[in-house]
């Protein structure tokens, strides 16, 4: 099994990619589902959040209003440092139980973990291979602009509260270009998957 983390940065287009990966068959364990699972009304980690930020960031069904969260996390540092503190080692565990069900399943081929903050929380040497999906800073802020229906001004704040695209690029092993339109995104992700099946094939010859 080949085990590959996917990164970018808001507004690279991230998403796209993981799904053109597991259109290609891939599997894919998106760290937004697991947070999202781990967040759910009566856990561990949705109560740490709620002591942490009050009742005013729940919606009527008391789940996590992400927005409204975000909102205060993209604002302040020690907010956001408050709130990496309480979900990463959770989102973790349920990653980790996540790999060792794959394996347990027998299963020997590609994984590709789709994580936002990868380089962030300083996790790539959970990984046999990094990928960071690129975009120049214009064209983050454009598509945070639109996608959020925001201001420019709101999208910069939420680009600041990021590492750098450019300072990700050179801690990656493959990077996806994608500035430009899904066709050529597309051919890009063929290549970078023949590069992974090949790296699936070594490991999976030396292991046996």
């Amino acid at each position: 099994m080949l085990n590959a983390g996917l990164t970018g940065g808001i507004g690279t287009g991230k998403s796209t990619v993981s799904r053109l990966f597991r259109d290609k068959g891939a599997v894919v364990i998106d760290f937004d589902d697991l947070v999202h699972d781990i967040q759910s009304p009566g856990t561990a980690t949705w109560q740490a959040i709620v002591d942490a930020f009050g009742r005013e960031i729940l919606n009527d069904d008391d789940t996590i209003d992400r927005v409204r969260l975000g909102s205060i996390v993209f604002r302040d540092r020690t907010q956001r440092s408050t709130l990496t503190d309480i979900v990463h080692p959770a989102v973790f565990a349920a990653w980790r139980e996540r790999i060792v069900s794959l394996k347990g399943e027998g299963w020997r081929n590609i994984v590709i973990s789709d994580i936002p903050l990868l380089f962030e929380t300083d996790c790539g040497h959970l990984f046999d291979v990094t990928i960071l999906v690129y975009a120049s800073r214009e064209t983050q802020i454009k598509r945070i602009m639109h996608r959020n229906h925001i201001s420019r001004e709101e999208a910069l704040m939420r680009l600041h509260s990021q590492m750098p695209i450019d300072e990700k690029r050179s801690l990656a092993d493959i990077v996806i270009e994608n500035d430009g339109d899904l066709t050529i995104t597309r051919k890009t992700v063929d290549h970078v998957w023949q590069i992974l099946r090949d790296r699936e094939r070594s490991f999976t010859h030396h292991s046996e």
